[in-house]
């Protein structure tokens, strides 16, 4: 499994904030401002390209923070 730092990465760049955001294994996705259904489909992107797991939107409706996405791999 991937170590939370090079996770939080990828994440960052799978999404693409327009600005800095500090990401930690506890940040909420809920407080992430640009959370939205195009983000969650980049972390299923990356997921299949990174990491070569399939992921759902569903997966992703059960996560409330960094870490539970994390834990999905």
């Amino acid at each position: 499994m991937e170590n939370m730092e090079s996770f939080i990465a990828n994440l960052t760049t799978a999404v693409d904030f327009q600005e800095q955001v500090d990401i930690k294994p506890d940040t909420r996705l809920s407080d992430l401002p640009e959370w939205d259904s195009l983000a969650a489909l980049a972390v299923i992107v990356m997921f299949d390209m990174e990491y070569s797991v399939t992921i759902t939107g569903n997966d992703l409706k059960n996560c409330a923070s960094v870490q539970d996405i994390h834990k999905l791999l």
